[in-house]
């Protein structure tokens, strides 16, 4: 069964720390770092897309010296992770209501979407201030703009956010939840889930290995039979 597209919503950097002893920005600063390896272990698979819950519109409630330390972890990890992943040929996009986060951050990605875009190894999606809700919302929002009509299923993912990824075809979770989150709502309609209870900064290539064994003994009918 092909695979082509993972998305991650990595939680559990906050409890990681506590568990040793740490603030939890310290957990969030481990788990950025975590991505890298990530984006590097699903290229070494074949992996063409990747999309990672970095930023939701609901993480705005959280006390405001976390949320200013991920904003700022954000801001100065994007031009790290761009140089150290130059020679596995990634390319970064971003996804969500980044203008809102500041021009700073938005400009910050806007420049490397650039930079990247010729790169055709592994698509790195990042979801910033984003939420399902919100993408179904802003699609909903250009389409009345346009005063288009005759709107379906495709041409309504065009609207989207990243319109040209397609769907994930395996939706990781770490930490235990065992919910989405408002995480891809629209695409993940037919999508596989794997919940496991490694927090995100402890997720191994061996935990990856064991969601892909996994998701390739599973049945995807698509609401057919098979």
């Amino acid at each position: 069964m092909s695979l082509q597209h993972i998305a991650f919503i990595m939680d559990g950097n906050g409890r990681w720390a506590r568990k040793r002893n740490k603030p939890r920005v310290y957990g969030h600063l481990k788990g950025a770092y975590k991505i890298e390896e990530v984006v590097r272990w699903c290229a070494l698979r074949g992996i063409r897309y990747t999309t990672f819950y970095a930023f939701s519109t609901e993480n705005w409630k959280r006390p405001r010296t976390e949320v200013n330390f991920i904003l700022g972890l954000l801001e100065n990890k994007i031009s790290e992770f761009y140089e150290r992943m130059k020679k596995e040929k990634v390319r970064l996009i971003f996804s969500g209501r980044i203008k809102e986060i500041g021009d700073k951050i938005f400009n910050i990605c806007k420049e490397y979407e650039e930079k990247t875009k010729n790169n055709d190894r592994i698509i790195v999606n990042m979801a910033l201030n984003y939420g399902g809700r919100a993408e179904i919302i802003d699609a909903v929002r250009k389409i009345i703009k346009g005063k288009l009509e005759n709107i379906d299923e495709e041409n309504f993912k065009d609207f989207l956010y990243a319109p040209d990824i397609p769907d994930p075809d395996l939706i990781i979770r770490t930490s235990g939840e065992k919910r989405l989150s408002n995480f891809l709502l629209w695409q993940s309609a037919y999508s596989e889930l794997y919940f496991t209870d490694v927090y995100w900064p402890d997720f191994s290539e061996e935990e990856l290995d064991k969601a892909i064994e996994d998701y390739k003994k599973r049945k995807r009918r698509f609401g057919g039979i098979q």
